[in-house]
């Protein structure tokens, strides 16, 4: 049975390894955590009123039923909400160019 990697990210993802550089296309759709934020207080520093949150991830939206041989790759959020799936995927071990941006990855991960 061959695999299927489904990008369900805004971003393609780039997987660099010694022996090979893999690009995985962001699939258009994109699963996201609802978001729901509530102010707690402020900080003042410098004459600039900084609003501090209280932020609680809820129901994940965008996100496919299982297929088997598929995994998604998903934000670690959206896999921390939805641990129960066994076929979801993160980006890990980036990879960071001379100015410290992340320009791949060396593997994928699941949360546990």
């Amino acid at each position: 049975m061959s695999i299927q990697l489904v990008n369900l990210t805004p971003h393609e993802i780039v997987i660099l390894r010694e022996d090979c550089e893999l690009h995985i296309p962001p699939s258009g759709v994109v699963a996201r955590c609802e978001t729901k934020r509530e102010t707690i207080g402020y900080i003042d520093m410098d004459n600039c009123k900084i609003p501090v949150s209280k932020t609680a991830f809820g129901k994940v939206e965008g996100l496919p039923g299982p297929v088997e041989g598929k995994f998604y790759i998903v934000s670690s959020i959206v896999a921390q909400a939805a641990r129960d799936r066994k076929d979801l995927l993160i980006p890990d071990d980036s990879v960071r160019d001379n100015q410290g941006r992340i320009i791949g990855v060396r593997a994928l991960a699941k949360v546990q």
